[in-house]
């Protein structure tokens, strides 16, 4: 296992929940998270099963039909190599950004669209990037960035794209207040990938502090605590308005299956507000405002 500031421990997990219908980041200083577990392997079990079922009524939907993996561990990211020593991973947001993408993971190779069945987006969690590039707006509650959950009958078009195996672990860093599942998209004709791809999903502030943060206030200061958020999925704030756009001009590049499947398959946090409705109502301006000059490469789309 590569030397990381991360305890790792293997500790797969398998949605596995009754299905209903479901209409519908910067790395901080000097203390770092971690996914380490460390309780007894029977509680941690039993936390598990609480937590799943917790998400689940957390956000008004239940999981997939089919079995989702959860990736708790560097050796779980492992078992989706390919024979090429290269794992995908799916982008929603930002990331449907090549440019982006790029400036993330120089490296990456094949960046592409894709569809993922059974998952919509919702803007429902304060991010500290947003903070620490001054572009949060704490006083209209415009601080929240993107992530998906499980919702049955909904469609995503995403990005899928590879990176090198060294990438691993520096990815589980800067994305440590997702769950990481292995999920597997489909081309935009309806074929199955072969091999799975890792996507960043809905956590819980009780998963985070207690396992990512090992129950430890100072290291969630140093990520959350710093910028006064002492709730991180919440449903009543709205989206940073720069990221927003960004990620609208980055799927509207993609093509116009991406971009109105985006608008309408994205929602704000009451899980009802779509964002096509959301820019033509108390968003209008959103798309024409441009960010700082020192952003513009980077929230560019």
């Amino acid at each position: 296992m590569t030397a990381l500031s991360l305890t790792l421990q293997s500790l797969p997990l398998v949605y596995a929940l009754s299905s209903t219908t479901c209409k519908s980041r910067a790395s901080p200083p000097c203390i770092t998270a971690s996914l380490s577990l460390s309780r007894r392997p029977e509680l941690l079990r039993q936390d598990r099963r609480r937590s799943v079922k917790a998400m689940s009524r957390d956000i008004r939907s239940s999981v997939l039909p089919q079995q989702v993996v959860e990736l708790v561990d560097e050796s779980d990211f492992d078992k989706l190599l390919s024979s090429e020593n290269r794992i995908s991973i799916t982008g929603f947001g930002s990331l449907l950004s090549e440019r982006s993408a790029r400036s993330t993971f120089p490296e990456l190779e094949n960046f592409r669209i894709a569809k993922l069945e059974g998952f919509r987006r919702v803007f429902a969690h304060a991010a500290p990037i947003f903070f620490e590039r001054g572009i949060a707006n704490p006083e209209t509650k415009e601080i929240s960035s993107l992530s998906v959950e499980p919702c049955e009958g909904e469609s995503l078009v995403v990005s899928v794209f590879e990176i090198k195996r060294r990438e691993i672990p520096a990815f589980i860093q800067r994305e440590l207040e997702f769950r990481f599942l292995a999920v597997l998209p489909q081309t935009m004709q309806g074929k199955p990938f072969t091999n799975s791809a890792v996507l960043c999903a809905r956590y819980s502030d009780e998963e985070f502090f207690q396992i990512r943060c090992k129950g430890n206030k100072e290291i969630y200061f140093q990520h959350y605590g710093r910028f006064n958020i002492d709730k991180i999925w919440r449903d009543d704030i709205l989206p940073c308005r720069l990221y927003l756009r960004h990620c609208v001009l980055a799927a509207k590049n993609l093509g116009d299956e991406a971009y109105n499947n985006f608008l309408d398959h994205t929602f704000l946090g009451d899980r009802k507000t779509t964002i096509r409705e959301f820019l033509s109502s108390t968003g209008s301006g959103i798309m024409e405002e441009e960010p700082p000059e020192a952003l513009k490469s980077r929230y560019g789309g």
